[in-house]
């Protein structure tokens, strides 16, 4: 299940760079975080349910890329997203 429109609107709005962003890493890797929490919280309730937790496996993998992205291209906006989100790494 994808998440409300309101709260990624507002995911998007605590990350974004400028006033129109929605595309920059940061806004991605936060909206990513959003849905692997709600995924997180559903595989909880449901253990077996093994095709969402692929599809969380391949969201988890994708945040990674992107924080490695974000890394190697400018570590201080890595350093305060990690931060801001409470992604231990």
């Amino acid at each position: 299940m994808p998440l409300p429109v309101s709260q990624k609107r507002e995911v998007i709005q605590a990350n974004a760079r400028t006033s129109n962003d929605s595309g920059s890493p940061e806004v991605q890797v936060a909206l990513l975080s959003a849905r692997i929490e709600q995924l997180t919280q559903h595989l909880a309730a449901h253990k077996k349910d093994h095709h969402s937790r692929r599809g969380l496996m391949r969201l988890v993998g994708k945040r990674r890329r992107l924080l490695d992205y974000l890394h190697t291209r400018d570590f201080g906006r890595y350093k305060t997203l990690i931060e801001k989100l409470g992604i231990r790494r």
